[in-house]
């Protein structure tokens, strides 16, 4: 008996620690790490939580466009149907006491306003409002009315109209219904009738009360149509189309190009049914495009209240609008977009000078030479001051290099390991995020850039050097500001954590214009409005045909939430790019608006024989050759918030085809690119309607899927029919471009007329320049340099 009991003891005591073990595991695996993305949409999964549905418009008036929304409180229960559970959403009552202090359905603030003619402003509040606090960074200012929309009673609602289209707000249910100026149906609320047509529960227009802290989130649920399309939400590196996916916009640090978070995560998109979205507020959101439930658009907002623009037209006229909003990228300096030179990293003047050199006696173009993290004394150990033991000459060396036509820049961080010399006096000044102890919450110090006193400390760091001669910052990292953090603003990390790549872009975008005259960073992370701060490249992509390929799927996406200029890491970030994949990659970095040589050593091209390099020669002596149609393009998109590496749906909105590509851009609006991401000889290429000439080889193509060659450079680079583009000849550095000889070189011109579009270092505007036909020869008709440039045309 007792050996049996005895046994039944140990029996039970190994089930237990079975059942902790597994307990533990369990949570081990979802265990959140520092920095993982915030995902707010199990907030309205939560079954402690109070979720409240928007239900019918208590008040409304018509002049000002302010009402209110009558909210009835449900809960989240479990479903169940023989063996399946699902979460439903069922009606609850109040839980306070006493009662009758707290409504039972509260009746809240909203409001309707049209701050442009193509601009609809939607904001719900969630509860009581404190004070404002300081203006917001992403905006340019707080935008005005417009009053070009007409106000009309409709059965059951309010509809304003204009020449664009539509917007009506039904009273009950409340509904807000969007139409363009055909009066097609472009998206609406969904409430909770919305989902009586399907046995799987739906979440409607709602906001969350969290049992936990009482705090509220929005969940602004609009529909999605057949066949409608999404695109934007900044740099994201998965499929182009978003309609299918769940994604999560908060700023993180992916150590890749192949994952679904994001350096530059943007609270923007726009639809192929003719709309735009900017979700106003840097606090966590997840957008459901349909991926919970096909007809559902969930943007889960982590904000108490809801601030939401909602644009209409095509893709360039929704960024136009966007941009306006939150500001264009104004023009980086012409030498910025030549080729900038780096590695990981160069430890020494004699590095610096010794590539410089070899740039200048191997005849490659090039204008900047990057120092990455080894310029200090311990590498990535940001200091800020150049290592005494290998800058003998810091200041000599910036000017002698900027003499032979290239420019420095520098990488630096604003992260302080315990080790650096810096660290107590960031510390002790409390300059950096704090935890709730008052204390940091990282190893790691990191500055506060809410707190004047850091941005001033800061400003004098990076002043230092722009003084000493270096013309552009690195503005690395920022994506790994404190979740948990409280900072000198008055809040946490749910709403300075997004904020902070902004703050960052532009203290030093800012300091560097004031000190240097140009408008100019190097920057990995963005939130909304840091276009205004250009230029963002595009993090650590993987040195593998996947990473180029994934790398491109990022840019163009950005260029879709609003950033005009990008560049990425050519030949991929994390090892030696093999030769193939060089030469392939190299085209896609020239082919963008900005061009950086940047990884694992080694980069430099003679590192790779004398064949790769005169390959490397000749692909960037295009780019240089190119400049004037690249620097003229560069304003022209600047001036509209239009990218320069661009998806071809913004520039051909109205063929379908268009919207399906995501391998291949429009560089400018006249040259078409089709990287090879493989290590073939061609590619399947679609061109939208028209004809389409190679660049390299002259032959002509319709529109539709062709299968194309790469010529010489290891690229398909096609020019639209009738387009001239202008070139410059060869120079070694931006600064030795001869820009009063410019030759026009016509793609299978027919049109008598035409004219070429020309922005010339020093101007403040784009000018035409008329272009007539006559014996199958081009020839200058209107010369608006009045005779300063001497034209030579083909």
């Amino acid at each position: 008996m007792y050996h049996y009991k005895f046994s039944q003891k140990i029996a039970s005591l190994l089930m237990l620690l079975s059942l902790i073990f597994n307990r533990n595991h369990v949570s081990a695996q979802q265990s959140k790490l520092v920095n993982d993305p915030v995902d707010i949409s199990g907030d309205f999964r939560d079954f402690s939580n109070t979720i409240f549905f928007a239900d019918s418009l208590a008040a409304f008036d018509s002049v000002t466009g302010a009402g209110k929304i009558k909210w009835k409180r449900h809960e989240p229960f479990a479903a169940h149907n023989f063996d399946n559970s699902m979460l439903s959403y069922k009606r609850s009552y109040s839980n306070e006491f006493p009662s009758i202090e707290y409504a039972q359905d509260p009746v809240l603030p909203f409001s309707v306003e049209f701050t442009s003619p193509r601009t609809v402003r939607i904001r719900a509040n969630t509860g009581a409002q404190g004070a404002v606090g300081e203006p917001s960074l992403m905006l340019v200012k707080e935008p005005l009315r417009d009053a070009s929309w007409k106000y009309a009673k409709v059965n059951g609602g309010h509809e304003y109209t204009n020449v664009h289209g539509s917007v009506t707000i039904y009273e009950n249910p409340w509904k807000i219904l969007i139409r363009d100026a055909n009066g097609k149906v472009l998206t609406q609320t969904r409430g909770q009738a919305d989902g009586k047509s399907s046995y799987t529960p739906t979440l409607p227009f709602s906001f969350v009360r969290r049992a936990s802290d009482y705090s509220r989130s929005v969940a602004a649920v609009f529909s999605i149509s057949p066949d409608e399309k999404i695109f934007g939400c900044g740099e994201s590196f998965t499929r182009l189309d978003k309609n299918g996916q769940k994604v999560v916009l908060w700023t993180h640090d992916p150590n890749g190009v192949q994952t679904q978070t994001m350096y530059k995560p943007i609270p923007f998109y726009m639809s192929s049914r003719g709309y735009g979205m900017f979700m106003h507020t840097t606090s966590p959101i997840t957008c459901d495009f349909g991926a919970t439930y096909g007809e559902s658009n969930a943007m889960q907002i982590g904000d108490e209240n809801l601030d939401l623009f909602i644009f209409l037209g095509q893709p360039k006229d929704i960024l136009d609008e966007y941009t306006n909003l939150t500001g264009k990228a104004s023009m980086p300096p012409l030498w910025s977009f030549g080729l900038w030179m780096s590695r990981i990293t160069y430890f020494s003047e004699q590095d610096g000078r010794n590539v410089a050199a070899k740039l200048r006696k191997n005849r490659i173009p090039s204008d900047v030479i990057h120092f990455d993290t080894g310029w200090f004394e311990t590498d990535w150990r940001c200091d800020y001051i150049f290592a005494p033991s290998r800058f003998k000459d810091p200041e000599g060396m910036i000017a002698d290099l900027k003499k032979h036509g290239f420019r420095t820049s520098l990488w630096q961080l604003p992260y302080f390991v315990p080790q650096n010399s810096l660290y107590p006096e960031i510390t002790s000044k409390g300059l950096a995020v704090k935890n709730a102890n008052g204390t940091i919450p990282y190893e790691d110090a990191i500055l506060d850039f809410s707190n004047p006193n850091t941005i001033k400390w800061y400003e004098d760091k990076i002043s230092g050097l722009l003084k000493l001669g270096v013309s552009a910052i690195k503005v690395d990292f920022g994506e790994a500001a404190p979740f948990s953090g409280v900072y000198a603003s008055g809040r946490t990390g749910f709403y300075e954590h997004n904020l902070y790549p902004l703050r960052y872009n532009k203290i030093v975008s800012e300091l560097t214009r004031k000190i240097t005259g140009d408008n100019i960073i190097w920057a990995r992370s963005t939130w909304a409005g840091s276009q205004r701060y250009p230029i963002h490249w595009g993090g650590d992509a993987e040195t593998t045909n996947k990473g180029m390929e994934a790398q491109l799927r990022g840019g163009l996406s950005l260029g879709m939430s609003g950033f005009t200029f990008w560049s990425h890491d050519i030949g991929g970030f994390t090892m030696k790019t093999p030769e193939d994949l060089y030469r392939r990659w190299l085209m896609m970095g020239l082919l963008s608006s900005h061009t950086r040589t940047h990884g694992q050593a080694p980069k430099e091209p003679w590192e790779y024989g004398e064949d790769f390099q005169n390959y490397f020669r000749k692909a960037v002596e295009l780019k240089y050759r190119l400049m004037p149609y690249i620097y003229t393009q560069s304003k022209l998109s600047s001036e509209k918030g239009l990218p320069m590496v661009r998806a071809l749906l913004v520039e051909f909105p109205e063929d379908p085809g268009a919207w399906m590509v995501d391998n291949a851009y429009m560089f400018g609006s006249d040259i078409l690119v089709a990287p090879l991401f493989e290590n073939t000889k061609s590619r399947p290429v679609y061109l939208p309607k028209g004809k389409w000439i190679d660049y390299q080889t002259r032959k002509t193509y319709e529109g539709g899927w062709h299968n194309i060659a790469a010529g010489e450079l290891e690229v398909v680079m096609l020019v639209r029919e009738g387009a001239v583009l202008p070139h410059v000849e060869v120079a070694q550095s931006t600064d030795q471009i001869d820009w009063k000889n410019i030759e026009l070189i016509g793609f299978n011109v027919t049109s008598a007329t035409t004219a070429v579009k020309l922005f010339m270092p020093g101007e403040s505007e784009v000018k035409d320049v008329s272009i007539i036909k006559k014996g199958g020869k081009l020839a200058v008709s209107k010369d608006p340099f009045k005779g300063n440039v001497r034209w030579i045309t083909k």
